[in-house]
């Protein structure tokens, strides 16, 4: 799920105190507008040309408002990470505190949710802000490993003054987001952040790595989860003679009895037991089971005329919510589906496979890449999108929702058409 490139902070054999005056120069120059001595890498620079267009102060010194204790603790609850939590602190915490680093355990929001080290790295951290319940969006305080990795969605690393916020420059950070193995939903980010003299190259490897440890162990809590409700439901789908499926809470399939099985169900967001709309079964009746459901098809129809509506708003929480006439459903959107639903907002005439490698790659030798994507969407959405060409299916009126400032359209994509689209605006709702 994680894209594993790595983009080290300081290159190769650069002696790290000289190039952090470098990165000085380099900063001044961008935030007055005078002529820099060197380009910040690509990563730093997309990122400050965010923070300009959003005003950030480059003299700000700390987060906004800190989580209090019940909402910390909530959050901490909720998050997807609280299963791994043990695995990330062994390891990563030993490491950090060996290299005078600190770990940092983030959810998709940049929120500070746990973090461990050495007591005077942790005061260090205490007077940038950098605390338990903190934001570290990029809007709120400007380039950051947290913030920004969570925005390209790839292991980042952030040193001295490539922080835009002047007051971050003694501090070094490696980040990289986590995500769901079953989806790529965004869940979280592990970060190893500490002083500039405790900088060190292999870190930005070390968080690459522990963050795909991660997703590892989070597919495995899955699929053990899965088997668990196929034991459970065995019995009753033994002498059943109509179609049904078992599947757990968010709509993963375990078990299909007279039907083809699909990956997985996109289920309403308030369910309960009884009937209910889906997109591609139509009406179902829905039974509680321990963890899931048993879930029976009254018909094969797809209800009719729908409203489908793309939220690219914010990078950390794309979906697409489609409201039809029998009930409505939401369903989170990698970032790669989020830039296939775009296109086809885009040209609602349809786009062939050839047209959407051309489109998201620069070139048309990717149609086995683009067919196998728009065959997972088609699973997921149904009856919404159609194929030949593949597009948003007729009687289904589609709106967008983006964001506030052009420039921040899908920023973790470099395809072709998607940096198109940022330039000539938001595809008609």
């Amino acid at each position: 799920m994680m894209d594993t490139r790595l983009d080290t902070a300081v290159p190769a054999g650069a002696d790290p105190a000289q190039y952090a005056r470098l990165l000085h120069r380099v900063h001044e120059a961008a935030v007055t507008g005078a002529a820099p001595p060197a380009r910040p890498r690509t990563v730093i620079g997309d990122s400050w040309l965010r923070m300009r267009a959003r005003r950030i102060d480059p003299d700000g010194r700390t987060p906004g408002p800190v989580l209090s204790s019940a909402d910390l603790a909530r959050c901490r609850e909720d998050s997807p990470l609280a299963g791994v939590l043990p695995m990330l602190r062994h390891a990563l915490t030993a490491v950090a505190e060996d290299a005078g680093h600190m770990m940092v355990i983030a959810d998709d929001r940049a929120r500070i949710l746990w973090r461990d080290g050495p007591g005077h790295v942790r005061r260090l951290g205490d007077r940038l802000g950098f605390v338990e319940g903190s934001s570290w969006d990029e809007n709120d305080v400007g380039t950051n490993a947290i913030g920004t990795a969570l925005v390209v969605r790839r292991p980042t690393q952030v040193y001295s003054a490539e922080h835009y916020v002047r007051g971050h420059h003694s501090w070094t950070c490696a980040c990289a987001p986590v995500h769901d193995p079953r989806d790529g939903t965004l869940l979280g980010a592990v970060d190893v952040s500490g002083p500039l003299s405790s900088n060190h190259p292999s870190t930005l490897a070390l968080v690459g790595a522990v963050a795909t440890l991660a997703e590892s162990h989070l597919r495995g809590l899955h699929h053990a989860h899965l088997e668990e409700l196929r034991v459970v439901a065995a019995p009753m789908l033994a002498g059943m003679r109509e179609q049904a499926l078992v599947v757990d809470s968010a709509g993963w399939t375990a078990a299909a009895v007279r039907m083809a099985p699909v990956r997985r169900l996109l289920l309403p967001e308030q369910l309960d037991a009884g009937v209910a709309w889906l997109p591609s079964l139509g009406e179902c009746r829905f039974e509680p089971l321990p963890g899931g459901w048993l879930v029976r098809p009254l018909s094969v129809e797809t209800a009719g005329a729908a409203v489908a509506t793309l939220d690219v708003a914010r990078p950390a929480a794309l979906s697409l919510r489609v409201v039809g006439p029998s009930g409505e459903w939401s369903h989170r959107l990698s970032p790669r589906h989020a830039e296939l639903l775009y296109v086809l907002a885009a040209h609602r005439e349809g786009r062939s496979a050839a047209q959407l490698s051309q489109d998201l790659f620069g070139g048309a030798a990717r149609t086995v890449t683009v067919r196998a994507e728009m065959s997972r969407l088609r699973r997921h959405l149904g009856g919404v999108i159609a194929s030949r060409p593949y597009r948003f299916a007729d009687g289904v009126e589609v709106r967008v929702v983006g964001p506030p400032v052009p420039g921040d359209l899908l920023p973790h994509s470099g395809s072709p058409e998607i940096r198109r689209l940022r330039c000539a605006g938001l595809p008609a709702g």
